[in-house]
């Protein structure tokens, strides 16, 4: 059974999945959708037609980019025979399932249920600060949406308390604007605790959209139900699952 998360306040169907459900095994187990994962390619491929069923369409449908951390926020009409290097989708067609995969980066979902245009995009401290949400408001926009007609809604990402960063991240944020410091609390020694959630609340809300909210699921400190990079990296393990967030008109 699967475990799908939800928001109200985005209108068309939509989920961040967890990792229950799925036929992964190993470091893997669950619905582990990361294509670019060491699984199993046919296991990985059954997690996402599984994905795709649970959201009422069929893989074939699933739309996703090649993420890079970038600000590039790309409009979709059809599936696409090749995956550009992008962070984000948007799409005013019908019949489409937008997804991105995250393993402690946020995930974000756009809604604008007025015009009927939706985005999903991939933000970690890297995009968001370059402005790819930003982005997939515009790209919205290009398409017939309203800001304050939007409402985005963050799923599980890493939290505060798991993220610590060195203080070179800081000093990044604070050249691009010395307000970014609240962002930021004093670890042990010289390290420091970010609030990517919380930034990427600070962005979107900055944009303009309507509304904005974080389902408040830390992917570090819940093993069962998500995967996490950094999680994986303290235990020494060989790779790490992604999860898959999706959206649909």
């Amino acid at each position: 059974m699967l475990e799908i998360i939800t928001s109200p306040a985005i209108g068309p169907r939509h989920g961040f999945f967890t990792r229950k459900g799925g036929a992964s095994s190993g470091v893997f187990e669950g619905l582990n959708c990361g294509t670019g994962s060491s699984d199993l390619t046919e296991i990985v491929a059954i997690n996402r037609g599984r994905m795709a069923e649970a959201m009422g369409l069929t893989v074939a449908e699933l739309v996703t980019v090649d993420q890079v951390h970038s600000a590039t926020a790309i409009s979709v009409s059809a599936p696409l025979a090749e995956r550009p290097k992008a962070d984000a989708l948007v799409t005013a067609t019908p019949g489409l399932l937008l997804g991105v995969l995250t393993a402690d980066c946020q995930p974000v979902l756009f809604s604008d249920p007025k015009a009927a245009v939706i985005g999903a995009a991939h933000a970690g401290w890297r995009g968001a600060l370059n402005g790819i949400l930003e982005a997939t408001v515009d790209a919205m926009e290009a398409l017939g949406a309203r800001r304050a007609d939007i409402s985005a809604v963050i799923g599980p990402t890493i939290s505060q308390v798991a993220y610590e960063v060195g203080p070179e991240l800081f000093e990044t944020f604070v050249v691009e604007d010395r307000g970014y410091s609240r962002f930021f609390t004093q670890g042990k020694g010289d390290r420091l605790l970010f609030d990517l959630p919380a930034f990427g609340l600070h962005r979107l809300r900055e944009a303009g959209v309507g509304a904005a909210e974080w389902t408040g699921h830390c992917t570090y400190l819940d093993a069962r139900r998500f995967y996490s990079y950094r999680r994986t990296t303290h235990a020494g393990e060989a790779d790490y699952g992604r999860l898959i967030s999706a959206i649909r008109l």
